[in-house]
């Protein structure tokens, strides 16, 4: 599969790759370091926990969890 090859390149080349992707879970998984843009302005930029964390990242993809 794709993300299986991606991983192999850059864990076998120890290449660095640019990958530009709008399925969040791929991005969580396969990356160390990512860079969220929103409307063409970055807002956060960071490992997967710190990006997940975001606020902005949060308002602007993943949506607000509702009050009970």
């Amino acid at each position: 599969d794709l993300l299986g090859l991606i991983r192999r390149l850059r864990d076998d080349l120890g290449i660095t790759i640019v990958l530009v992707a709008h399925d969040i879970p791929l991005v969580m998984n396969l990356c160390d370091r990512i860079q969220v843009l929103n409307y063409g302005r970055l807002i956060a930029e960071g490992d997967p926990a710190a990006v997940r964390a975001n606020p902005d990242v949060i308002a602007a993809y993943l949506g607000q969890a509702r009050s009970a």
